[in-house]
């Protein structure tokens, strides 16, 4: 180590901060150990979470607090601990969602408002949530606004939307979280507000002093024993720098190339940070011994304004750098703006601006601010080895990329002042707030003379910046700018300038969708230029009063609001009533236990999975490079491992099929475990995985079967026993006879998607005495993980212990999936005999969870002019995967929901693929939205066909009663129960309907760059109930414990699964296990009445009272009264499956520019019987359906050509945000006919809403109709549109050459005009 590191060893071994006011000293630990880390394993704190560890996800939010003591002020700011390093925290401050309320303590109003509103449910990324809004309050409250009205906060409407705007939940829809963040809004209309524990909407007046207290400056972000700390620190000892824990902290310059002069640095085994946020982009590949700190260096923080510009250090974060920019001239404004659209606001308040720029120099890093910054002129200043040098940044991005000992120390960006200066910047991304990666991204800047009101504004200077389309980095456009310098802007000229922008927009090989990336660009550069014109960007027969202006309707800043419509029962008080679900204020505070917040054993081992990245090879070694990471392996893994009488088995269930935890001797699909490598902690156990090198060999194997097509050209299926096969209806050559149109090859195909629950696949096992093991798993199949772990250790069933006491998150994903996990950890603590776990990483989670099936289906249809269905053949192809998994369930689930229209006949060829790809499993509504949404697109082809409104062709074939019998038998039920021609009626033949559905026909017609569509879709699906446990005992206080066979995954049963507790526990799953347990519990309840009634009945006629319930409980246990009831509660033989009713409208907004959709408005109308509980089925019927929304438009589980996922992270893979919902969203719950047949005539909620986004879809459809008939009036209005319908999809339905034949229209009407005259 050179001289300045031993300066400071002594003093640089330590991490001094506190946590939630407790002072905490970091000595010894790992340089590379994260906040997150350091947290939840040197700390009792347990709520911030691992969602992903890219900071893309906001479970690991905490609060970061710095004190100043030169100005006595401290600075308070939210922060992805997953990506801050420890060592930058040196006499920092941490709080965390326990720290602002707990059980011991009490809740904080933001945890309280939370579980209220009914805003959690599986709970996993709810302390994050809650660090969010805590955090938009504490900055609120700092500002300089006006006092508020008493109970609320500084923080805006606006603002409280923008909170959460980074934080992930797949589970409630947003909605709920968004009102919590709002009730502090001082501008917030409370009545607004949905449904709450603290007033029955419609009846009660809403008003702040019913919710829970909120008063500004309640928590002490930073204690006074530190600030006394670092006043001591200042006085009694020089700062130091530097340590023997490999954290450098130089002060200056020249201290920093001190350590770049050191023999130890080298750039493979040292990292320079300032941040760190980067690693969220690309990840480390390795450990690192040293870190060296820039955040100190004083040059690298400068903010420094004068007349000129603004001249910002390199380590000035991206939220200040927002800030700064806001207070300026109009092009500064915009900046900010634009700015404040990067990342998510946890990661702006760490992130650098400089780390940006120099990330996008060295790396092919689509970077936003970049692209800003070249068009606003900047430049920037960097120290090399040798000297300081001033570059413009454009110069600076084509250097070849520097090296580390390069550093960037400042952006200087020019003050262009406001007359006559035009500067716009635009970006296209899935998510309107940030938070995702830009398709395109630009900023143009145009210095004008002339008179803007007759449309002879001449360019005098322009600079043209493009980004992120498939570049090293953000690019001028020198043609096109000097062919605009000194034009008066006309169609003409921009038709050319388009022209040479196409030859300078080149994406590179390799780019996803180029052409629509070209397209964007062009787009971007027209919306520019023809606001400089005049009348350019008219539409043609514009309406009086013109929705848009330069191509312009702002509505992804619409607010977002929603109603309410519930129907509450007192049959059964409190049941059916809406009550806040248990548990939601623990999980609030973090205090709830999942399976990897229980404290890690004594002697705990990691493991994490290897995994093949080739679809079909023999697998001949595994060894590891040289690497910091390869020194962590204590040893791997792998079937050789596997007991004398087990069986390589990962999970499995039986007459299925099983799947093998190892690709062993063969690797059947790339994702396939190869082994598990363990190590002494998780990180470790991450990095050494990623260090496995893998030698194939393919010599006397087969291709790889990927695709349904393979499949079926190789008959490569999956058998489906008879008793699982739909059976077909009618004659379907008949109904074709009978038909009067027909339709004899239509096709649809529909992709996968990742269920996204944010705990990944977990569990903890610790082996016991006499080859007993004890296996804590996050899953819903307890039962089957038990059955699975005992066959793969050879052991008798009873050996194996599973406890579950809750799931972060499921959808499926942790049934047959979750298993692995469990049985990877079960096989290295039985080998090792030492507690082993397992907490995958999201990259690993993705590629091998395999979700959900992709389908291609190709359908023959015959129907009379009237619209009338006679006749439907689907042939349809079932991705399923290697091994059976629940794919033989897949086919009938399909066929139930495509059944929901009367088809006259239905006949049907499946074929369920074996393929090698990872196995697909059950997704939320497994095979039922596909099915239904493919029933959708066939019905919209016959009106298309017909000419007919879509509307009334679905409500021609809505079922009658009888048809409805003959579908479904015995399912169909009674006929009261049947609702589903009442709810579509009461949405799509209603006079609002009608009137909508006008207004958007308006619109399109005077709106040329922005396409609205409305559609009605309804829903049926069929439910199975099946046999369940559930066990009731009282305790001698007279305190009861209830247990069930279902798992706790956000549907509010909380209670703790334990298979040797809870015999024939079954599963969670199918959306019926709540009201099964319900039942089972009921009876048990009923067996303990039955026992303790003559007891009450002798102790009252003594005592002629009442008697009091631990009186009665304490003669019981004299009287040696049984006091545990077991139940196993078995559905009617008659009545086994029963049919959910719902339907939806749906109106968006399709920009035809970008492709970019804006759900205005959602109406949800749901059957859910007599609702056992409004609140949780409320939250269950929104959350499916904004999943239903992600599958129908923008997630993409992308695989490469050898099937393995690639868009396996946050970066890639985008679910629906706060900004992506319905900004009107409403649902009504109905309680249809009582049905004694069901529990207490109840219905399910968890699944079947999910069918209902296909109303999404269907409206998107209409509005790209409607732009296909603006643009090209020979372009077929019946067309096939594929889920998911990203932008890219939706850009090119519209047509992607929409502006260039706008210009070619407009520049021969001009030459028309011309020679007329």
């Amino acid at each position: 180590m050179g001289s300045l590191g031993k300066e400071a060893a002594s003093a640089g071994e330590r991490v001094v901060l506190a946590v939630n006011g407790a002072r905490h000293e970091a000595a010894g630990v790992d340089p590379s150990m994260t906040l997150l880390e350091f947290l939840r394993t040197r700390t009792p704190v347990r709520g911030p979470k691992l969602g992903c560890g890219e900071g893309g996800c906001g479970a690991c939010v905490v609060l970061i607090s710095k004190y100043d003591p030169a100005t006595d002020v401290v600075t308070e700011f939210s922060a992805s601990s997953c990506l801050t390093l420890l060592g930058s925290l040196n006499y920092c401050s941490v709080t965390t969602s326990e720290g602002i309320g707990n059980t011991r303590d009490g809740y904080h109003p933001v945890q309280q408002r939370l579980a209220g509103f009914h805003a959690s449910q599986c709970g996993y990324c709810t302390p994050g949530m809650c660090m969010s809004i805590f955090s938009a309050l504490v900055k609120a409250d700092k500002t300089g606004d006006p006092a508020p009205t008493l109970g609320f906060s500084k923080l805006t409407c606006s603002e409280a939307e923008h909170a959460v705007s980074g934080n992930l939940c797949r589970c409630t829809g947003y909605r709920p979280i968004v009102d919590t963040c709002k009730s502090f809004a001082a501008d917030v209309d409370l009545e607004d507000l949905g449904l709450n524990s603290f007033w029955k909407k419609g009846t009660d007046p809403a008003d702040v002093g019913k919710l829970p207290e909120y008063s500004s400056g309640a928590v002490c972000t930073f204690p006074e024993f530190l600030k006394s700390e670092i006043k001591g620190q200042m006085k009694d000892a020089p700062v130091v720098n530097a340590g023997e824990d490999g954290w450098y902290r130089p002060k200056s310059i020249e201290e920093l190339h001190t350590l770049f002069d050191c023999k130890w640095l080298d750039e493979n085994s040292v990292k320079i940070v300032a941040s760190n946020t980067g690693a969220g982009v690309y990840k480390d590949q390795d450990l690192y011994k040293k870190y060296i700190d820039i955040k100190g260096i004083p040059e690298l923080s400068v903010i420094d304004r004068s007349n000129k510009g603004v001249e910002i250090g390199a380590a000035v974060s991206i939220s200040k750098a927002i800030e700064i920019f806001s207070d300026g001239t109009p092009v500064f404004k915009k900046i900010a703006n634009h700015l404040s659209k990067v990342a998510s606001p946890f990661i702006r308040n760490m992130g650098t601006i400089g780390g940006n720029v120099i990330m996008a120099q060295r790396l092919p890093f689509a970077s936003d601010i970049v692209t800003v910054l070249l068009a606003a002129g900047s430049t920037v200043t960097i120290q090399t080895a040798s000297k300081m040098l001033s570059l413009t940044l454009e110069e600076f991005l084509e250097q070849p990329p520097c090296d580390a000992k390069t550093i960037l120390l400042s952006i200087f960006v020019p003050d262009w002042g406001s007359d006559n200066v035009i500067f716009e910047t635009s970006r296209a991304a899935p998510r309107p707030f940030g938070n995702a990666v830009s398709y395109v991204n630009s900023a143009f800047l145009a210095r004008t003379s002339g008179d803007a009101a007759s449309g002879e504004l001449i360019i005098d200077e322009i600079c043209l910046a493009f980004g992120a389309y498939g570049v090293d980095h953000a690019t001028r456009a020198p043609k096109v700018e000097e062919f605009l310098k000194g034009k008066s802007v006309s169609a003409p000229v921009i038709l050319e300038a388009v022209q040479l922008l196409k030859d300078v927009i080149s994406p590179s090989e390799g780019t996803t969708h180029p052409e629509y990336r070209v397209s964007l660009a062009v787009s971007f550069l027209f919306s520019f230029l023809s606001a400089l014109g005049n009348n350019l960007n008219a539409p043609n027969g514009s309406c009086p009063n013109d929705p848009e202006k330069h191509g312009k309707v702002v509505s992804d800043d619409l607010p977002i609001r929603s109603r309410q419509e519930l129907v509450f029962n007192d049959e059964y008080k409190p049941v059916g009533k809406p009550i806040t679900k248990s548990g939601a204020e623990l999980q609030a505070s973090g205090e709830a236990v999942y399976v990897d917040d229980i404290p890690a054993p004594k002697d705990c081992l990691y493991g994490a999975f290897i995994y093949s990245t080739h679809p079909h090879a023999h697998i001949k070694s595994v060894n590891f490079r040289s690497s910091l990471a390869s020194e962590k392996v204590i040893t791997v893994i792998s079937a050789k491992d596997i007991p004398a009488g087990g069986k390589n088995v990962g999970s499995g269930w039986a007459f299925l099929g099983n799947e093998a935890l190892f690709g062993d001797p063969v690797s059947e699909f790339a994702g396939q475990n190869i082994g598990i490598v363990i190590a002494e902690t998780q990180k470790y156990a991450y990095m050494a995985a990623k260090q496995a090198i893998i030698e194939y060999s393919t010599e006397n194997l087969e291709p790889p079967i990927l695709t349904i097509e393979d499949a079926i050209q190789h008959d490569s299926y999956i058998p489906v026993l008879p008793f699982f096969a739909p059976q077909p209806i009618g004659d379907f050559d008949q109904g074709m006879c009978e038909a009067d149109h027909k339709i004899l090859s239509g096709e649809v195909k529909l992709e996968s998607q990742y269920y996204f629950y944010m705990e990944t696949q977990t569990a903890l096992a610790i082996p016991d005495e006499d080859n007993c093991i004890t296996v804590y798993v996050s899953t819903q199949l307890p039962e089957i993980t038990q059955n699975v772990v005992a066959d793969l250790l050879g052991l008798p069933y009873h050996n194996v212990r599973i406890i579950t006491r809750r799931v972060g998150g499921g959808f499926g994903g942790k049934g047959m999936k979750g298993t692995h996990a469990a049985c990877a950890c079960a096989l290295a603590a039985f080998k090792l005999r030492r507690p082993v776990r397992m907490y995958l990483d999201r990259k690993t989670d993705m590629i091998v969870a395999g979700g959900r099936h992709p389908m291609k289906a190709k359908y023959s249809v015959g129907f009379k002019s009237d619209g009338t269905l006679t006749a439907l053949h689907v042939d349809l192809g079932i991705n399923a995967g290697i091994s059976p998994d629940l794919s033989p369930l897949i086919p009938a689930n399909t066929i139930a929901s495509l059944k929901k229209y009367n088809w006259g006949a239905l006949a049907f060829d499946i074929k369920l693929c074996k393929t090698n790809m990872s196995s697909k499993s059950a997704v939320r509504a497994p095979g039922d939205v596909q099915g239904s949404f493919i029933a959708e697109a066939i019905i919209e082809h016959v009106a298309s066909v017909l000419g007919s409104d879509t509307n009334s062709v679905r409500r021609k074939n809505l079922h009658s009663v009888e048809s409805l019998t003959k579908f479904y038998s015995d399912s169909a039920g009674d006929a009261p129960t049947y609702s589903l021609v009442d709810i579509f009626d009461k949405l799509a033949s209603s006079p609002e309907y009608r009137s909508r559905a006008e207004a958007v026909e308006r619109f399109n017609g005077g709106s040329r760059w922005k396409k609205r569509g409305i559609s009605c879709v309804p829903i049926t699906y069929e439910v199975t109930l099946r046999p369940t446990p559930g066990k009731v005992s009282i305790l001698n206080d007279g305190s009861i414990a209830v247990e069930v066979g279902g798992v706790e995954i956000g549907q509010g049963l909380y209670t703790k699964a334990d298979t040797l507790s809870m015999i024939q526990g079954g599963f969670t799953g199918g959306s019926t296990t709540s009201e099964s347990s319900c039942e089972a519990v009921r009876q048990a309840c009923t067996v303990l009445v039955k026992r303790l009634k003559p007891i009450k009945e002798g102790l009252e006629a003594k005592s002629g009272a009442p008697v009091p319930w631990s009186t009665l409980i304490a003669q019981a246990n004299m009287a040696s009264v049984n006091l545990s009831a077991h139940a196993f509660w078995t559905p009617d033989p008659a009545f086994v499956k029963y049919i959910n009713y719902g339907a939806a409208v749906s109106e968006v907004e399709i920009d035809v520019l970008t492709g970019g959709t804006t759900i205005l408005r959602s109406d949800l109308v749901y059957d859910c019987g007599q609702s056992l509980n409004p609140a949780v089925d409320l939250g269950q019927v929104e959350g499916a359906f904004v999943q239903g929304v992600g599958f129908f438009t923008n997630e993409d589980y992308a695989r490469n050509a050898d099937g393995l996922v690639v868009n396996d992270g946050t970066w890639t893979y985008k679910i629906p945000t706060v900004d992506t919902i319905p900004k009107q969203f409403n649902v009504e719950l109905i309680n249809s006919a009582r049905d004694q047949k069901r529990v207490l005539s109840s219905k399910a909620s968890g699944e079947p809403p999910l069918l209902l986004a296909a109303s999404v879809h269907c409206a998107m459809r209409e509005a790209i109709r409607a732009a296909r008939k603006e643009f090209s009036a020979n372009s077929p209005l019946t067309f096939q549109m594929d889920v998911p319908a990203s932008m890219a999809d939706v850009k090119e339905l519209c047509g992607l050459d929409v502006v260039e034949k706008h210009l070619q229209s407009l520049t021969s009407a001009a030459a028309s005009a011309a020679v007329k005259a």
